[in-house]
């Protein structure tokens, strides 16, 4: 499919990263569409939309949650249809921890789909993390 559309992705892709490795939940927040779904290995089920995730996310923020850095490497595109592409990779998250000064790794997996909104931007669509074997 389109390189075009495969560097747009990788982009999108980046901000994300950058506003989740800062913390930056009103960015972050804004790269998922309303109707996105979550699959996460710390949570019990699916969270079905971006409010539910955004409302779990407050909930970890009480209990100490908090990124101090991320880093990923093993990142493929591939653009499956017109607007709509996956992207994996492997994850590498530092997170504040109450027994370790200099935060804990969480080292996981990832599946992101994006699909391109009707303004042109792609948004995040679905993510599933697991744990990195």
């Amino acid at each position: 499919m389109s390189t075009g559309a495969e560097t747009e992705v990788r982009t999108a892709a980046a901000e994300l990263l950058a506003a989740f490795a800062a913390h930056d939940t009103d960015r972050y927040f804004a790269a998922f569409a309303e109707d996105a779904t979550f699959l996460f290995p710390t949570h019990h089920g699916l969270l079905a939309t971006r409010a539910a995730y955004e409302a779990a996310w407050r909930a970890w923020e009480l209990d100490g949650f908090r990124v101090l850095g991320c880093r990923t490497d093993d990142t493929e595109v591939r653009v499956v249809a017109d607007g709509l592409a996956v992207l994996t990779h492997r994850v590498h998250t530092r997170l504040a921890a109450k027994d370790a000064a200099d935060g804990e790794e969480v080292r996981e997996r990832e599946t992101v789909v994006f699909r391109r909104s009707p303004d042109g931007r792609w948004l995040v669509v679905h993510e599933h993390l697991s744990p990195e074997p």
